[in-house]
């Protein structure tokens, strides 16, 4: 039974437990300052930081934001000690279902072994890659684009939506106009 938790950072525990796992699951260019991170948990009605649960054992976290017409993965992770337990595939179907829209992520080139292992892993579940170049925007401003691509579930399709959901998230997410 997986069922998701949105938290703030009121909820002590449990919100130290998503810093903790975020920063271990993600190097730190593909995360943004944790300070920031608190302040959109805390005052972005559109994102929603929630804990994933597993009856009643947090299992991992998963991030979001509602545009509408689709959702926007930003960051999912499940604790390394719970892996290999059905845990991902059981949330990604649970997020498909309860979410009823689209939903967009963005994953590593496949260059490494791991980032082919996590896009067959998407794949599996009902995600399409797009294979058309997309660039992640920095968090900080010492860091650098990254080489990502974008995969999606539902009816959005690479060549028709491509432009828009890469400009609606360069906006709302990484705060980038025009």
């Amino acid at each position: 039974m997986i069922r998701l938790q949105r938290i703030s950072t009121a909820d002590g525990f449990l919100y130290e437990y998503m810093e903790q796992l975020i920063t271990t699951a993600f190097p730190p260019e593909e995360y943004r300052p944790l300070g920031e991170l608190r302040l959109y948990t805390d005052s972005k009605p559109h994102f929603h930081n929630n804990i994933i649960f597993h009856h009643d054992t947090p299992v991992g976290f998963i991030t979001y934001w509602d545009f509408g017409k689709f959702y926007y993965v930003e960051h999912f992770a499940v604790d390394p000690a719970q892996r290999n337990g059905g845990h991902g595939k059981n949330v990604l179907s649970h997020l498909c279902q309860l979410l009823q829209h689209p939903i967009v992520l963005e994953v590593e080139t496949p260059e490494e072994e791991m980032a082919q292992r996590r896009i067959n892993f998407y794949r599996r579940q009902g995600f399409v890659l797009w294979e058309k170049p997309y660039l992640q925007p920095p968090y900080r401003p010492e860091d650098n684009y990254l080489p990502m691509l974008l995969m999606a579930y539902g009816d959005l399709e690479c060549e028709r939506d491509f432009e828009s959901v890469k400009e609606h998230i360069y906006r709302e997410v990484y705060n980038i106009k025009g």
